[in-house]
């Protein structure tokens, strides 16, 4: 596994800019059979991680979420790994994410969602997980829940990554 010590544990986040500059240094240092499973709120950032771990290594765009067509492949602009960006939000099990037969070998995975879902993929992982306030019109009221709907969601508030090895 690739990412540098120094990149592991918490650190807050308080721009798009340093989200972008953290995905790329992570980009910068991956290789092929890393896999990386990526966890946050409906807009805490991890398409814009994505995007920056994408220019670090070198794979051509453009970087957008792959929710509806489950996992987008990003050929090597530079004679590096590809990028494959999946999303398993609407996939019930880590048997489905099978089905989708990525190349986990010889490509850089992100997996968005993926938490509990990898284990049959890669005996090893990258965890990222990045909080954020929730609240508004976000992930706590897509499926009903009206509680939290007068908060505003501040896009500007910071985030928190936490990037840890699995298991």
């Amino acid at each position: 596994m690739s990412v540098p010590e120094e990149l592991l544990g918490t650190r807050e986040i308080s721009s798009r800019d340093e989200m972008h500059e953290l995905g790329r240094m992570l980009g910068d240092a991956l290789v092929a059979g890393d896999l990386i499973v990526l966890t946050g709120a409906l807009g805490a950032g991890k398409t814009t991680l994505t995007r920056g771990i994408a220019e670090g290594l070198g794979v051509r765009g453009p970087i957008q979420s792959p929710t509806f067509v489950i996992a987008r492949t990003h050929p090597s602009l530079v004679g590096g790994a590809p990028l494959v960006h999946a999303d398993a939000y609407r996939l019930s099990s880590a048997l489905e994410l099978d089905d989708v037969d990525i190349d986990a070998t010889g490509s850089v995975v992100i997996v968005e969602w993926g938490r509990d879902m990898v284990e049959g993929i890669r005996d090893n992982w990258w965890e990222i997980e990045i909080e954020r306030e929730t609240g508004g019109r976000g992930a706590d009221t897509m499926c009903g829940d009206l509680s939290r709907v007068s908060m505003e969601l501040d896009a500007d508030a910071p985030r928190i990554v936490t990037i840890s090895r699995r298991p």
